[in-house]
């Protein structure tokens, strides 16, 4: 990849009056067409940032540093926060959150002058979604990243210490990353006088208690502060990020495929050949594809005629109504039974719902009661707009996004699948027609 100090140094030439100087008469030369990048995919090895994705190596401090772990993390400390925050602008680093927001911007708000108060790295490693397994697999691999990844994070912010909030479940996760931090004080590299460079930096693990709304940045804060992990209204927005959200090319592939894996890959890869390649295609061929869930859980479902052609990237993904989430790529074939899935993932966000708000309190569990009428047919065709309103109703209303990961599924459902979702319902009512017409005649 093209370094972001290349680029910089590029754009400063081309832009100093020492090479722009022309006499009047001196025609200035035709600007070189744009060459823009038609074709994605395929990353070099080179190029990866999780080198031991799969654990064939060793994830301590020894064998990370032999991948290249913590390598000139001391050149770049010492060259200030401004420099880190320039290369992440330049960079053009988006979060992975679900919006995308830029990284850079959203670090430099934690960027201010020292007020007294200290300033707090926050680091999201909840990953409580269905669908959802690239953290664990950083953790679990490759910890120092992380640790390495936290302590540059903080330069940049200023930060004091991070607090790493790890999912309950994942007890041999939470251990090989406390084993790692033990390692990096012990080598120098976390503590007093980080590596030598005179700045002060701490690194703790949280464990939280297993509950999906903890995963939402304000709830994490709230919990981690010893309270109930609920969501804070906003403003005021948290100015801190969880750094894991950060990378922008790990996808994590589950259902209906021969492989399912956890991948790096390019940004904007094409959905098709993300599975085809990574994944050994589609059980039964990609003519075989019914609907694929690109972001997790909690965003729209996409049908195979746009499965084709899109690409994998926040704005390819927005403009066909869905999004990139937290690029879990769940695949669904035609032997799945989509009304069925869906259904499941209403009763997944009606557990979750942590009940602070009357939207999402009640209509997770309406949306849940509804869906699984659908399974079976048992409804209504006027049911189907119902059920539309009422997720439109929960949408936008909640203080967190929690309402809106609930409402998507099943608007991504009626707007793709609204004829199967008639044609049960009409198969439904014709067999109690028919079992009414037996009775009657036997009576």
């Amino acid at each position: 990849m093209a370094s972001p100090l290349a680029a910089a140094g590029r754009a400063f030439l081309a832009s100093s009056p020492r090479f722009t100087l022309r006499t009047a008469a001196t025609a200035p030369p035709a600007a070189p067409a744009k060459q823009e990048k038609t074709t994605f995919g395929n990353l070099k090895d080179s190029d990866r940032i999780f080198t031991n994705l799969y654990g064939r190596h060793d994830y301590r401090l020894k064998g990370a540093m032999s991948r290249g772990d913590w390598y000139k993390t001391k050149e770049i400390i010492l060259k200030g926060s401004d420099f880190i925050l320039g290369e992440l602008r330049t960079s053009g680093l988006r979060g992975r959150g679900g919006a995308g927001f830029p990284s850079g911007m959203k670090w430099g708000f934690m960027n201010k002058p020292f007020d007294g108060r200290p300033k707090y790295l926050v680091v999201n490693a909840d990953e409580g979604e269905p669908g959802t397994c690239k953290d664990r697999e950083i953790m679990r691999h490759d910890p120092h990243k992380l640790i390495e990844g936290c302590l540059i994070g903080g330069v940049a912010m200023g930060a004091r210490a991070a607090y790493i909030y790890i999912r309950g479940e994942f007890y041999n996760e939470a251990c090989i990353l406390q084993e790692a931090i033990n390692e990096a004080y012990k080598a120098g590299f976390l503590g007093k006088d980080c590596l030598g460079t005179g700045y002060n930096f701490d690194v703790f693990v949280h464990r939280g208690a297993g509950a999906y709304i903890c995963g939402e940045e304000t709830a994490l804060i709230e919990s981690l502060e010893g309270k109930q992990g609920k969501p804070r209204l906003k403003p005021p927005f948290p100015a801190d990020i969880g750094v894991f959200g950060c990378p922008t090319t790990l996808f994590c592939i589950s259902g209906q495929v021969n492989n399912p894996c956890t991948v790096e890959e390019e940004m904007s890869v094409p959905l098709k050949e993300l599975i085809e390649r990574h994944c050994g295609g589609v059980i039964g061929g990609w003519d075989n594809l019914l609907a694929i869930i690109p972001g997790g859980s909690s965003v729209p479902l996409l049908p195979r005629s746009i499965c084709d052609t899109v690409l994998m990237d926040f704005d390819a993904l927005v403009q066909v109504q869905s999004g990139l989430g937290t690029a879990a790529v769940i695949v669904m074939n035609k032997q799945t039974d989509v009304v069925k899935c869906i259904a499941r993932l209403s009763l997944f966000y009606k557990h979750e719902s942590c009940g602070q708000c009357t939207p999402c309190r009640e209509g997770c569990n309406w949306l849940n009661k509804i869906m699984w009428r659908f399974v079976d047919g048992r409804a209504k065709p006027s049911e189907i707009d119902m059920i539309w309103e009422l997720s439109k109703q929960i949408e936008g209303h909640t203080i967190c996004a929690l309402g809106d990961a609930a409402a998507w599924p099943v608007q991504g459902l009626i707007r793709h699948f609204r004829p199967e979702l008639e044609r049960r319902m009409a198969e439904f009512h014709q067999k109690v027609l028919e079992e009414k017409g037996q009775k009657a005649i036997s009576s």
